[in-house]
């Protein structure tokens, strides 16, 4: 199996950074395809930004797209999301998530597609 464990959420102000890590044990994280997804209360786990092993090709949603960037260091198991500008919409739980999926394309933006997730870290924007 594979271990995520996410790091880095907080309470931040309207412009502030924040750089999330995603830190993997097992023997098979770098044949994965890494993503980082956020679900706010009440609504649907959506995507936000995703990376291919070993990290030639990135993903991302529209609504994070030059602001957000995706990145992994595979020497040491982790992957991270820069997060820059944030936005009062941006406040969400935000998981880290591993699929064995391989695409010929960009990485997945489906949560089916993916199979194993961390527990998730708060990040939380205030204007």
């Amino acid at each position: 199996q594979v271990q995520l464990v996410e790091s880095g959420g907080g309470f931040v102000q309207v412009g502030a950074s924040l750089k999330l890590s995603c830190a993997a044990s097992g023997r098979t994280f770098e044949s994965f395809t890494m993503g980082w997804f956020r679900q706010a209360p009440g609504k649907e786990r959506e995507f936000v930004a995703a990376i291919s092993w070993p990290g030639g090709s990135k993903s991302s949603a529209d609504s994070v797209l030059g602001r957000f960037t995706v990145s992994r260091d595979n020497a040491k198991n982790t992957m991270y999301l820069q997060m820059n500008n944030l936005k009062p919409e941006n406040t969400a739980v935000y998981y880290c998530a591993a699929s064995h999926l391989q695409s010929c394309g960009y990485p997945p933006s489906r949560t089916n597609d993916y199979i194993y997730w961390g527990q998730g870290t708060q990040v939380t924007v205030s204007s």
